[in-house]
């Protein structure tokens, strides 16, 4: 099943939207004004963080807030107007964590179909072992692999990213990865 957060009135004038497919040669359902014709698109957000290392260890962060309060993340969440993916990123970080870090690459991105949501993880080194968590983290801790609560993960692209993450930190090639969840 699709999610659609369902549109009620038109962002221009107000109006109830009726859901149906434009006349502009559309092929899928769109929340459509009827009175001044505007169509408004509902697209996926995007959910931005990093994976933040230090030599075999990861940070971590244990939620402070719904959903999956008291679960251990990765620093991430929804993506900023004005800025840019590794931006936001990177704010994440500082914001959940208080991390010191020098963004890297971009580690993975995965769909995340039922709730409409691509979340996008970068690298990051941390520079140094200090932490100041905001209000959304109850504690940031680093880990190393045998250390992780694998049970108490928050959300399944952070245990997919990390699972990858040290996949890649044996071989010691660090690529994109991309993926789905249905």
């Amino acid at each position: 099943m699709m999610f659609r957060p369902p549109i009620k009135h038109c962002r221009n004038c107000g109006q109830a939207v009726a859901y149906c497919v434009p006349d502009d040669g559309d092929t899928k359902e769109r929340a459509v004004c009827p009175a001044c014709g505007t169509v408004h698109y509902e697209n996926p957000l995007n959910v931005v963080g990093t994976v933040p290392f230090l030599g075999d260890k990861v940070l971590l962060c244990k939620r402070n807030i719904e959903p999956r309060f008291g679960k251990w993340t990765l620093p991430a969440g929804f993506m900023e107007l004005g800025e840019t993916t590794d931006q936001g990123a990177a704010r994440e970080t500082d914001e959940e964590a208080g991390a010191h870090i020098e963004m890297g690459q971009l580690f993975s991105i995965i769909s995340v179909i039922p709730v409409g949501q691509v979340h996008l993880f970068y690298l990051a080194r941390l520079l140094d072992g200090e932490f100041n968590p905001g209000f959304e983290t109850i504690e940031a801790k680093l880990f190393s692999e045998d250390e992780i609560p694998w049970e108490e993960i928050a959300f399944r692209t952070v245990k997919l990213t990390l699972e990858h993450y040290f996949a890649d930190r044996r071989t010691g090639k660090f690529t994109l990865h991309h993926g789905e969840i249905k």
